[in-house]
């Protein structure tokens, strides 16, 4: 089975079309080595897809005949992502929040031209 169709009937990805534009934009190695979306895919093959700032890693376990529903992809895939690879998603969730909370400090450019837009919506007669 193609390795873009695998993902896809696996459900990382919604649509093959995705899967196949993360092929080719490296996100998705097989055994550590970028591979193209028509690269046969086989069982006990080792899988790394980075997918939102996270490295997913999966062990192939089965080829499934076509897309499987949530509660059966288990069968066809062994996820065995560090706990690390999360960690670094929450850090990276609190160092956003960290920035600059809302109405705080000095505003910002588009803040200015919300006021501004505001205030002439008020005096137009």
């Amino acid at each position: 089975m193609r390795i873009d169709k695998y993902l896809w009937c696996t459900r990382y990805y919604k649509t093959r079309s995705i899967a196949t534009e993360a092929c080719k934009k490296g996100h998705v190695k097989l055994d550590g080595s970028n591979v193209k979306p028509s690269k046969e895919v086989f069982n006990g093959e080792k899988l790394t897809i980075r997918k939102n700032q996270v490295n997913y890693e999966m062990i192939v376990l089965d080829l499934p005949k076509n897309r499987v529903g949530a509660k059966l992809v288990d069968l066809y895939r062994k996820d065995v992502t560090p706990k690390e690879a999360f960690e670094n998603q929450e850090l990276l969730k609190y160092s956003k929040d960290y920035y600059r909370k809302k109405g705080t400090g000095r505003p910002t450019k588009k803040d200015r031209r919300d006021i501004d837009n505001y205030n002439d919506e008020d005096f137009d007669f």
